[in-house]
């Protein structure tokens, strides 16, 4: 359970991880040249079903995804949120617990699609729905109307600014809610440290809060919980 790959002296690929946790490999591109992540991505292609390649440069993304069609039966690319996921084949067997996805803002787009790809990467279905921050906050109850009708496990809310919105989802709803905190903003609560402190100090339970930008870890977190309570409703 604890096999490692090496690639030259590039990188450690931890290639049992998903069976141990359910994650797949995760690639983060930053800093990293077009060369390197394409000899790392097929390595892991070798041993794995499917590889995640965050935070790709946008003038990497085409090529990227072009080259690993060659080696994989699926690639999902969203150029907004600068992720690419490659499959080698199908998983008919994925668990598809159900990820609710808001955004405050239409730039904090970028970040959720980090979200839906990881967790759509995990097995899950996702319900999107962007742009219902509390500046508008009517918009907000059709969306957690629908989404729970659709009997969500989990929502994740993505916001910059002054960063409300999750507290404002999480006292709504009875299930877990996620907040990711964007750098969107300007001012004292700049590169996202506003919002950061204001979903720390939520006095709304059942909210949980990843760093600033983390689309990679709240979707791999909300994932988790979805797949554990799609696994009890189908035991039951």
């Amino acid at each position: 359970m604890h096999k490692v790959e090496y690639i030259e002296n590039l990188a450690r690929l931890d290639v049992n991880r998903e069976l141990r946790r359910g994650v797949p490999e995760v690639i983060y591109a930053e800093g990293k040249e077009y060369d390197d992540l394409l000899s790392i991505a097929r390595v892991a292609l070798d041993s794995k079903n499917k590889v995640i390649i965050s935070r790709v440069k946008r003038e990497y993304i085409d090529s990227l995804a072009k080259e690993l069609s060659s080696y994989a039966s699926n690639v999902k690319v969203s150029k907004r949120g600068r992720i690419i996921v490659a499959y080698k084949d199908d998983d008919a067997n994925a668990v598809k617990g159900t990820v609710g996805i808001i955004t405050a803002g239409t730039s904090d787009i970028g970040i959720a699609e980090e979200v839906r790809l990881v967790a759509e990467a995990m097995g899950c279905n996702t319900i999107t729905s962007y742009d219902a921050g509390v500046a508008g906050i009517h918009r907000l109850f059709p969306i957690l109307k629908d989404m729970i009708a659709k009997d969500v496990d989990v929502i994740v809310v993505v916001a910059g600014m002054e960063g409300t919105l999750p507290s404002v989802v999480a006292s709504l709803v009875d299930v877990p809610v996620i907040g990711v905190p964007t750098s969107i903003g300007y001012g004292l609560g700049a590169d996202g440290i506003g919002a950061l402190t204001s979903m720390l100090q939520s006095c709304t339970l059942g909210l949980a809060v990843v760093n600033i930008d983390n689309g990679v870890g709240a979707g791999a977190f909300a994932a988790m919980i979805a797949n554990r309570v799609a696994r009890y409703k189908n035991n039951r």
